[in-house]
């Protein structure tokens, strides 16, 4: 236990609600906080870390998105990169891989056993988490109140294995599971009874990850429309969000 302490520490630094630290430094810590997973049980490959940056860590990553010049024009609200990533985008996968690593195989084993017996499931698999570079596609969007971006499986140029940041206004996305017969992505492996939508709230700094049948058997979407965007009975107040999405490119034979 003391080494996987030790271990958090020196990646992420201390906690922010570390009770020895005082108001002022509390205000100027940088440091990420320890990531914290929640397993989304409906989907398969379907997890959240919320609060994974920081909000210093965040300002500094909107500061350095919208200085890369790719916002100039209202017009503009999209920005791809295939290849050579941008710096900070690099140490942002760094981080995501640091983040998946310590939940998977230093908090607990990868397969460890539940208590109902069965063993302990993994964000990302080894073969993504390893895999070098772990992403090198970049999408940044910028939506601005009542855009959001409709129902879609992302295109199959793209491995297993997604990453999407979201920075500034909160949102809820919503998952639906691709209908049987209305897509050529890839075979059920489970069988899963079918939900309407499954939704899950993406607070500013908070990172979703998406693999196997999320990636492959759900559609996600985010409607920002007057009306949707609700959580626990509350309307959420939308502002402008910035996302940003990492993905691997399939290799070409």
């Amino acid at each position: 236990m003391e080494n996987h302490e030790e271990l958090l520490r020196e990646v992420f630094g201390e906690s922010s609600d570390s009770e020895d630290l005082d108001p002022q430094t509390k205000h100027h810590q940088t440091r990420d906080p320890i990531p914290s997973w929640e397993q989304i049980k409906e989907i398969n490959g379907l997890w959240l870390c919320r609060g994974f940056l920081s909000p210093q860590h965040q300002s500094s990553l909107v500061s350095a998105v919208l200085n890369e010049g790719w916002f100039k024009e209202d017009s503009h609200n999209q920005a791809m990169r295939f290849g050579d990533l941008p710096a900070w985008a690099i140490e942002l996968s760094s981080s995501i891989r640091d983040a998946v690593f310590l939940e998977d195989h230093v908090s607990e084993p990868i397969n460890s056993v539940t208590s109902n017996g069965g063993t302990k499931p993994c964000i990302l698999p080894s073969n993504l988490l390893w895999r070098e570079p772990l992403f090198d596609q970049l999408i940044v969007n910028v939506y601005h109140p009542g855009e959001g971006i409709c129902a879609h499986v992302d295109l199959m140029r793209f491995e297993d294995g997604i990453g999407i940041l979201s920075l500034e206004s909160s949102c809820v996305m919503h998952f639906t599971r691709v209908e049987e017969g209305g897509s050529d992505i890839v075979e059920h492996h489970e069988n899963h009874p079918l939900t309407t939508k499954v939704p899950v709230l993406l607070t500013a700094g908070s990172l979703v990850i998406m693999s196997r049948e999320a990636r492959y058997l759900w559609k996600h979407e985010i409607n920002r429309k007057p009306g949707f965007q609700m959580w626990e009975g509350q309307e959420l107040m939308q502002e402008r969000r910035i996302s940003i999405t990492l993905r691997k490119l399939c290799q070409v034979d």
